[in-house]
């Protein structure tokens, strides 16, 4: 289960923009899967890595490849989108990547290579930190929730927290976070979640009180974790024509400071802000081209707080050239 995320800012380039990794293959048009997105790399333990990413469409037989640096150390099932490396060294900066392979042995492009430093190893630790409090948290729509806590004590610092609903370990986040958004749910289900505190000797409190909420029946694809009031139009500037954006960030609880903007229906830039993103309201304009007359289609959606993307935006369409798109 995963979660989204994303920013804007205003026209100025206080945003880093980075072109898109193209899109996913299918099962049968003979293209490599796509690219992972939204991996994360959090670290566990004095010697683990939990490392999650989003799905990418490739059709059944699909396998994730998990890499630290250049070696490959593991073999994700498809259905799974995170995976605990271990085995590390304390005190260590890491990078981690993911690539997808499909059934017929295709293998598409590397995600994004993250970075997590282990921290230092305690010598005879065996405390564990203390229970997270206040557990809470409130549904998003039909497919999310976002749950917070507040931070667990230890005498050598929290490493990392983690999230389970009902048995099963679903999601990690630094020992820094005390917040994050759960996605991939199903409409009209009730569920329960709980958080644990881990150290860096991997010791792990007591879970927190559950916290029982029951999704939005239907189905929104996480519209509530998607931009509001997202508007477009074009402007010319110096025999260039531009698409203008307008949004409301979404409402999550932890800070968005990334956004991808997406046209005719693949990812086309992304936004990241610095210390100070955007919070009432955002605007971003990029370069489109020369030629008047062509017809766009825009969508913009954030990255989470948890480093997964949220739900899009509506669509919107515009024509360079024409008054008023």
């Amino acid at each position: 289960m995963r979660a989204t995320a994303r920013r804007a800012v205003p026209v100025c380039c206080c945003a880093v923009l980075a072109v898109a990794c193209g899109g996913s293959g299918g099962d049968d048009d003979g293209r490599a899967p796509g690219a992972p997105t939204g991996v994360t790399a959090v670290a566990g333990s004095a010697t683990s890595v939990h490392v999650m990413w989003n799905d990418v469409t490739a059709g059944t037989g699909t396998v994730y490849e998990v890499y630290r640096g250049a070696t490959k150390v593991a073999d994700v099932p498809g259905s799974e989108h995170m995976w605990d490396v271990t085995r590390l060294a304390p005190a260590t900066r890491y990078v981690f990547s993911v690539r997808a392979r499909d059934a017929a042995g295709r293998l598409g492009p590397p995600s994004r290579r993250v970075p997590a430093t282990t921290p230092v190893a305690e010598a005879a630790d065996t405390t564990p930190p203390t229970r997270p409090g206040d557990a809470r948290g409130r549904t998003a729509g039909s497919r999310a929730v976002q749950l917070s806590w507040t931070a667990s004590k230890d005498a050598r610092g929290v490493a990392s927290y983690d999230v389970y609903q009902g048995g099963s370990r679903i999601h990690s986040v630094g020992g820094a976070q005390t917040a994050t958004v759960v996605t991939g749910l199903r409409p009209g289900t009730r569920y329960s979640f709980t958080v644990r505190a881990r150290d860096a000797a991997d010791n792990v409190s007591p879970a927190s009180t559950a916290v029982r909420l029951t999704t939005a029946p239907g189905s929104d694809d996480g519209a509530a974790t998607a931009p509001g009031g997202f508007r477009a139009t074009t402007r010319l500037a110096k025999g260039a024509y531009y698409i203008d954006l307008d949004w409301v960030p979404p409402r999550v609880d932890g800070v968005v400071t990334e956004y991808q903007v997406r046209l005719d229906g693949r990812a086309a830039t992304s936004l990241v802000f610095g210390a100070n993103p955007p919070t009432g309201h955002a605007s971003y304009s990029f370069y489109v081209g020369r030629t008047a007359g062509e017809r766009h289609t825009v969508r913009i959606r954030a990255k989470l707080p948890d480093g997964t993307w949220g739900g899009l935006s509506a669509s919107r369409t515009v024509r360079t050239g024409t008054p008023g798109h």
